[in-house]
């Protein structure tokens, strides 16, 4: 199979190329398309044969659900049963954006899309070519991260064609993805809404919303699996190792560990905060951004680590941020890219 990418400029969306992509997920084959989170591999998100494509071409264990995005909010209500009042409020203040809702399903949401439970993940995307393939597509796509299941998720389309190739017909090429980690997932399914996964819309922000929600217990206690998408198998993880060192002496310990590993003859990678980039000259280093504007590191991060990869590095050494806010979001993804290696100084 040909892999074809087709740029498109979101200030003037070609709707020739918007038309090509919606025919084939129409048809039953995946594109994979820019969101402001990071790229998604989508298909027909009311076809099982379409969506079984989708776990064959990531090599997804099957018992991981699937996201559904839809471009209005009448879509939404063909798709669940009951949207709640603390639903709307979110919907209201959060869609379109990063945040995806998990609702009871109605039984037109197939089996393989909720991995076989009563209910299904939702989100309004906000960026322009998502929400226009949704239009002209007509359906609900399904949509995972774009990537080989495990790999850090592609935030570019370079990103996805690395991993996609040869595998899926199309890539729209919107540029960088604006964001860069993951949409936030809250369960609204019951009377006690929980955050199953952190993304852009913090704990913080979404308890001044809803004041009973919730984290979900596996992202408080580190020995719990949590219920969300991507967090329960081996997640983010580039080919390198990776340590993610946390607090006051963190680049102090960071320069230690670098000069051990090259001393042993490996090749070191760097992923520090701006401030601290010079301290490192002798090593391949990337820059974090500015450690007082956390989305920038959630920028960059995914990117990162697969810059890494392309330079043979073998050990990453990484300086992690504070556990609250944008940063429980950002540490959940360290923590997960370095296999729970994340050492607190």
């Amino acid at each position: 199979m040909n892999t074809t990418i087709f740029k498109i400029d979101r200030e003037n969306i070609d709707n020739e190329i918007i038309k090509k992509a919606s025919d084939i997920i129409r048809g039953g084959d995946l594109v994979a398309f820019p969101t402001e989170t990071v790229y998604g591999l989508g298909a027909d998100g009311l076809s099982s044969s379409a969506c079984e494509k989708i776990f064959i071409a990531k090599g997804r264990p099957s018992d991981n659900p699937l996201i559904l995005h839809i471009s209005d909010i009448e879509m939404l209500y063909n798709l669940v049963d009951k949207v709640s009042e603390p639903a709307e409020h979110l919907i209201k203040n959060c869609w379109p954006g990063p945040l995806t809702l998990i609702f009871n399903k109605k039984d037109i949401v197939p089996d393989i899309v909720s991995a076989g439970l009563s209910t299904v993940a939702i989100r309004m995307p906000s960026d322009e070519i998502a929400r226009s393939l949704i239009e002209y597509s007509n359906t609900p796509i399904a949509a995972p991260s774009a990537n080989r299941s495990g790999k850090p998720s592609p935030t570019k389309a370079s990103h996805v064609y690395e991993d996609m190739n040869g595998k899926i017909p199309m890539i729209l090429d919107g540029g960088n993805s604006d964001i860069g980690i993951e949409s936030t997932v809250v369960d609204m399914s019951t009377d006690s809404p929980t955050i199953l996964r952190p993304g852009y819309f913090t704990y913080e922000y979404l308890k001044n919303l809803i004041p009973n929600i919730r984290l979900d217990e596996g992202l408080v206690d580190e020995s719990i699996t949590p219920k969300s998408p991507g967090q329960k198998y081996t997640h983010y993880s580039p080919t390198a190792k990776m340590e993610v060192y946390v607090g006051d002496g963190a680049i102090d310990e960071i320069y230690k560990k670098a000069k051990s590993y090259k001393g042993a003859n490996l090749k070191v990678g760097i992923l520090v905060f701006e401030k601290d980039l010079y301290k490192f000259n002798e090593f391949l280093t990337i820059s974090l951004g500015n450690k007082d504007d956390l989305s920038d590191m959630s920028h960059v991060l995914f990117a990162s680590l697969r810059q890494m990869d392309e330079h043979g590095i073998d050990i990453i050494l990484a300086e992690g941020v504070r556990d609250i806010g944008l940063g429980k979001s950002i540490m959940n993804r360290m923590s997960k890219s370095a296999s729970g290696n994340v050492n607190y100084l």
